[in-house]
């Protein structure tokens, strides 16, 4: 069982930037490919990011690559999300999550986190 506890978010105006993290327990944490989804209200949850291991440069959706960098350190056993240039459609609710059958559909991943709200304003 592996356990997602995440923190960050909250409320930035465009422009800004916010850095969310997500710290594991349980399992092994290198042995997950570990990655971010958000969900906008109304909207189906959606990838944002992911990273393989600590040296890979990570896998992002068209809407954030440029902006959004992900990054882990296997000895914290934390995932981290720093999102910068922040736009107002970046705005929802952002989980992190873990999976050993890397996919950008999130049916593919196991384990979630709680959630965080990033707010955008314009």
């Amino acid at each position: 069982q592996v356990q997602l506890v995440q923190s960050g978010g909250g409320l930035v105006q465009a422009g800004g930037s916010l850095r969310l993290s997500c710290a594991t327990s349980g399992r092994v944490f290198s042995t997950y490919v570990m990655g971010w989804f958000r969900q906008a209200p109304g909207k189906e949850r959606e990838f944002v990011a992911s990273v393989l291991g600590p040296d890979d440069g990570g896998d992002y959706a068209d809407s954030v690559k440029g902006r959004f960098t992900v990054s882990r350190v296997n000895v914290e056993n934390t995932v981290y999300l720093q999102m910068n240039s922040l736009k107002p459609e970046d705005t929802g609710i952002y989980f992190c999550a873990a999976t050993t059958r890397y996919s950008r559909l999130s049916g593919f991943w196991d384990y979630w986190g709680q959630g965080t709200q990033v707010t955008v304003s314009s």
